[in-house]
């Protein structure tokens, strides 16, 4: 029995299992908690390719897998946490209880996502629209800046359903959006060949250190910018 095969999926599955207990954190307003589950799932997420192209033992079972996965920790969490959002927020859109359910439309955009990423030959060197685990980790940290930030105005921006609203539809059109993200792979370890990314993640690291949770929102919101005034500098 190869065991080395099937150490690529365990890992999958393990991301599915902490996105499993993000659900239950998030059905518990824990939002904290729910956020670091995220966080590992996303990081189990990274291992099950890394250790599947190191074994030679990718297949289509683990292609599979990994959306199946990728579904539950960066496609449902995310949109139960709208969910909540919506159902905790002030209601300007009426009293109407159908309302909060428009947070799970990011779970929607973030399936098509998915199942797109699955037959989209383009998409091995960089991404055609945000990935569902950054989208994921944006979302999740929504509720992390209401929680810790002491501004009133991020308190009130945060909690119109008018916002929120945006927010959703903004996120399941750029998971799908046709707009070219860069990869944070680095294939060699030197500046010059990966300036873009090295020089991306000092800034994510520097925005952490100084604004905690609040950075997460701002570096995605500043990898998807980046991106496209890469874009517009290649294309010149």
């Amino acid at each position: 029995m190869n065991i080395k095969k099937h150490i690529p999926n365990l890992i999958t599955l393990i991301n599915l299992f902490c996105g499993c207990i993000a659900v239950v954190y998030v059905s518990e307003a824990n939002y904290l908690m729910a956020f670091y589950m995220v966080c590992l799932g996303i990081f189990f997420d990274f291992f099950d390719g890394f250790f599947a192209r190191l074994f030679k033992v990718s297949s289509p079972l683990g292609l599979q897998l990994d959306s199946l996965a990728d579904m539950v920790t960066s496609g449902v969490v995310p949109g139960y946490v709208m969910f909540s959002l919506f159902s905790n927020s002030a209601h300007e859109l009426g009293t109407n209880p159908f309302i909060p359910f428009l947070g799970f439309i990011v779970t929607l955009g973030s399936c098509y996502r998915l199942a797109n990423f699955n037959i989209d030959t383009r998409q091995t060197d960089s991404f055609i629209g945000l990935p569902t685990p950054a989208n994921a980790l944006f979302i999740l940290s929504l509720p992390l800046v209401i929680e810790f930030s002491d501004s009133l105005i991020m308190l009130e921006i945060l909690t119109n359903q008018w916002v929120l609203l945006f927010i959703t539809l903004l996120s399941a059109y750029i998971l799908n959006a046709e707009i070219p993200l860069f990869s944070l792979k680095i294939k060699k370890f030197n500046f010059k060949d990966n300036a873009l990314q090295m020089s991306f993640l000092l800034i994510s690291f520097v925005l952490l250190v100084l604004l905690h949770y609040i950075a997460v929102p701002v570096i995605i919101a500043f990898y998807v910018l980046l991106s496209v005034v890469n874009n517009m500098f290649l294309k010149k």
